[in-house]
C-alpha cells in the first residue's frame, strides 16, 4: 500500500485549469500548474468539495463496482441511514432493505443500528468527570483528517470511538461467521457510501489498525438498481433501527441522539466546520459538552455520491422516522470497549513549512517577506488559492514570485512606459 490513498482523483483530460477548486479546498491541497489542477496527496482529506464544485467534472471519486460481491462466499450489505432518504414515498425501510438482498447480498445490517450503540456509549462517556470537553464527534472521516492536519491542538477532544459503519462491519461479520461457519475472510462486508471520505476510511482507517469493511460502493450506483427491485422484491422484516439511528443521516442527528445533554453544537459544510474548529481552538466554545461536525452540507444526506437534494432528503427522513421507536439497539456497559480506537490518532504535520523548528522559522520569515511584496488580491491567477499560499509555495521552492500575474502585468506596464508606449492605448 502506498503512503497515501485517496478516493478523490483528477482526470487531467477533463480539467480546464479553472480556479474553482483551489478556492474551496479546506487544506489548500490543490494548485493549478501548467494549465491543469494538481492535488497534493499529503494535504487532501477526501472531503469531496472539489468534486462538488468542479464545473467540468474533472474531479471524480474511486469506489468499488457492485461486481465486488462475487469475490466473497457470503456478503453483508451495510446501508447507511442516508440511503433511506433517497427514495420518494418510502414509508417502510424494510422495502429498501429487502431490495438490497434482491441485489445479491446475503444479509443486511443497518449502519443505523451501530449508530444507536455509539450514541449510548457516548452518553456514558460524557458522564465521566475526567473527560475533556467539549467532545468532538469522530464519525466524519473528512473532519478527522482535517483536525489531524490543521487543528492538532484539538486531537485530545475527539470522541475515541470508531465510526458507526466500522462498528457495523465488525458486528455483522462476527455474527455472520458464527451463523454460517465461514471464516471472516470469506465474508464480505460492503458499505454503500454517500461520500468519498468513507472510501478512504476503509483503505486507510483512522483509529483502527485495520478496517473490517471489505468494499465500498456508491449510493448513486446502487440507487437506480434498487428502484426497480423495490417494485418486485418480497418485503421482509429486516429493519432493526429506531429514530436515533436514522437521525445520524442529517446534521444534528448524532448530537440530538445523546438526549442527556442540550449543551451541544452541530455544524455542517466544510467552511462552517472550519469556523467552528477555529473557535474551539481559540477556546470560545468551552460551555459545550459535545460538538458534531459534518463536512458535507446537511450531513451525510449531502454527500457527493448521493442522488437526492439534501434538504429534500432531510424532509423524507423526517417523515420516515416519525412512527419509529426512539432506539432499538442497546450496548451492555461491559462491551463499551468494542467501540474504542485501537490505534492512536496522531498529528500529521503536512502543513508545516519544514521538518524542524529552525527550518520552519527560516521559511516562515521568507514567506512573510514574499507576502509583503505580493498584491494581496487573492485572485488565484497564479494557480494558488491566495497570495499567502503562493508565498508559502515560493518559500518551499515549489513556485516563483514571477507566477503572480498582477506583478507580471505591472512589470510589463513598466517596460512599456520605459519605451514610452502607453499600455492603455489600443493596438
Amino acid at each position: 500500500m502506498s503512503e497515501f490513498f485517496h478516493s478523490v482523483t483528477l482526470d487531467r483530460d477533463l480539467c480546464m485549469g479553472c480556479t474553482n477548486c483551489i478556492k474551496r479546498c479546506p487544506t489548500g491541497a490543490i494548485r493549478v500548474r501548467e494549465g491543469k489542477a494538481a492535488i497534493s496527496p499529503e494535504r487532501c482529506i477526501d472531503c469531496g468539495e472539489c468534486i462538488r464544485i468542479c464545473p467540468h467534472h474533472a474531479k471524480q471519486a474511486i469506489y468499488d463496482p457492485l461486481e465486488v460481491l462475487e469475490r466473497y462466499d457470503y456478503t453483508v450489505a451495510l446501508p447507511p441511514p442516508s440511503l433511506c432518504a433517497q427514495f420518494n414515498n418510502l414509508e417502510d425501510p424494510d422495502l429498501m432493505l429487502s431490495a438490497l438482498k434482491g441485489l445479491g447480498f446475503d444479509e443486511v445490517y443497518e449502519v443505523a443500528r451501530a449508530a444507536e450503540l455509539i450514541s449510548e456509549a457516548t452518553r456514558r462517556y460524557l458522564a465521566q468527570p475526567e473527560v475533556q470537553k467539549p467532545v468532538i464527534s469522530s464519525a466524519c472521516p473528512a473532519v478527522l483528517r482535517l483536525i489531524r492536519v490543521r487543528f492538532p491542538g484539538l486531537l485530545d477532544h475527539l470522541l475515541p470511538f470508531i465510526a458507526p459503519v466500522e462498528l457495523a462491519a465488525r458486528i455483522a461479520k462476527r455474527q455472520a461467521s458464527v451463523r454460517t461457519g465461514l471464516s471472516p475472510e470469506r465474508i464480505g462486508a460492503v458499505f454503500i457510501t454517500p461520500c468519498p471520505a468513507k472510501v478512504t476510511a476503509m483503505r486507510m482507517p483512522l483509529g483502527s489498525a485495520r478496517s473490517a469493511i471489505d468494499a465500498v460502493v456508491a449510493i448513486k450506483e446502487v440507487y437506480p438498481k434498487l428502484l426497480s427491485l423495490m417494485k418486485t422484491a418480497p418485503n421482509e422484516p429486516l429493519s432493526r433501527a429506531g429514530r436515533i439511528g436514522l437521525g445520524w443521516a442529517e446534521s444534528g442527528g448524532e448530537a440530538a441522539g445523546l438526549i442527556s445533554t442540550e449543551r451541544y453544537l452541530a455544524a455542517d459544510g466544510i467552511e462552517n466546520v472550519i469556523r467552528v474548529l477555529e473557535d474551539l481552538e481559540d477556546e470560545k466554545l468551552g460551555a459545550l459538552d459535545f460538538v458534531e461536525l459534518n463536512a458535507c452540507a446537511g450531513g451525510c444526506v449531502g454527500g457527493v455520491l448521493t442522488v437526492e437534494n439534501p434538504y429534500i432528503a432531510k424532509a423524507k427522513l423526517k417523515r420516515l422516522r416519525r412512527y419509529l421507536p426512539v432506539s432499538r439497539n442497546h450496548l451492555p456497559a461491559e462491551r463499551d470497549g468494542l467501540l474504542h480506537w485501537d490505534a492512536p490518532m496522531e498529528y500529521q504535520p503536512v502543513l508545516e513549512l519544514g521538518s524542524d523548528p529552525q527550518e520552519r522559522f527560516a521559511r516562515y520569515s521568507e514567506m512573510q517577506r514574499i507576502l509583503a511584496a505580493l498584491p494581496g488580491l487573492d485572485c488565484g491567477g497564479c494557480g494558488a488559492p491566495s497570495c499567502k499560499s503562493l508565498a508559502e509555495d515560493v518559500a518551499r521552492g515549489e513556485a516563483a514570485v514571477e507566477d503572480c500575474v498582477v506583478l507580471m502585468r505591472e512589470r510589463m506596464e513598466a517596460v512599456l512606459r520605459a519605451l514610452r508606449i502607453d499600455p492603455r492605448r489600443e493596438p
